[in-house]
């Protein structure tokens, strides 16, 4: 297979399960190089690869520039001079490379815990969104397309065994719309561990309470190792239906993502730099 596809079919595979890779291109070749202008290289964290931009110590150095790029999550230009071995040169073709690497941001993934009429109304909102929309839940029949249709991903399992199933990573919202107590006590402590950018439970001032001292008195957590957690969830809009409570979380959601504050746009300053587009 060419490279170039090979490398083409491993980024929309990627997408499609959700993996943050790196794209590296070479953008600029002078002299004797081993590949030229256009060739490719995808990395994954683990440091795994399709593709080649050169190969040797060449392609260990911009698979080091790439897990860079992920990690930072921004682009990165990297230029190697292949002359002087002695130098510290990745070879001794007697060329130039300019390579590119580009972390390819995947969609951001709402991850929804719990199927009911909440979860149902936040997991159909989300991807009307715009987002990548995984369903979770332990009741086959509360977690299907038959269910809710066009998701990304249906995980019946239980809730404290979630990050077994789905990788959790830092563009990853998780909203936790579960039974009660009894599920959230095994959840939270599994969610923490991940590097989830939001995480919200929902529940009354009371429930949160009564999870917060349960979960002192049963793990060891603190106040502190529990700031993390947006409880209750969402905004306060007075909202009373599943689906006005979801339109609650996912503005949470979209504040903490955006680095918004949640007040109401005509209390901003008039200088603000924050505009809305013309409808």
């Amino acid at each position: 297979m060419d490279d170039t596809r090979a490398v083409y079919e491993a980024l929309l595979a990627a997408q499609t399960d959700g993996e943050a890779v790196a794209l590296a291109t070479i953008i600029g070749a002078q002299g004797s190089v081993p590949r030229h202008e256009g060739s490719k290289l995808l990395v994954r964290a683990d440091r795994s690869f399709v593709g080649t931009v050169g190969g040797g110590k060449l392609e260990a150095l911009v698979i080091d520039e790439a897990l860079v790029a992920l990690a930072e999550g921004k682009t990165r230009t990297a230029v190697y001079s292949l002359n002087d071995i002695a130098a510290g040169d990745p070879g001794v073709c007697g060329g130039t490379v300019q390579i590119f690497i580009e972390p390819v941001g995947l969609l951001p993934t709402l991850l929804v815990i719990g199927g009911g009429h909440v979860g149902k109304a936040l997991a159909e909102l989300g991807k009307w969104a715009g987002w990548r929309v995984i369903l979770s839940d332990d009741r086959p029949d509360y977690c299907s397309p038959e269910y809710v249709a066009g998701l990304d991903g249906y995980v019946v399992c239980k809730p404290g065994e979630i990050s077994d199933h789905v990788p959790i990573t830092s563009s990853t919202y998780i909203a936790a719309v579960t039974r009660g107590l009894p599920v959230d006590i095994h959840l939270i402590p599994a969610l923490l561990k991940t590097d989830a950018r939001y995480i919200g439970i929902i529940g009354s001032r009371r429930r949160w309470a009564l999870t917060e001292k349960a979960l002192h008195d049963d793990y060891g957590f603190t106040a502190e190792d529990l700031t993390r957690i947006h409880a209750p969830i969402g905004l306060e809009l007075q909202a009373e239906t599943p689906k006005e409570i979801a339109i609650s979380i996912l503005a949470e959601i979209v504040m903490v993502r955006r680095g918004g504050t949640g007040a109401p746009m005509r209390q901003q300053h008039a200088s603000s730099a924050q505009t809305q587009p013309h409808l």
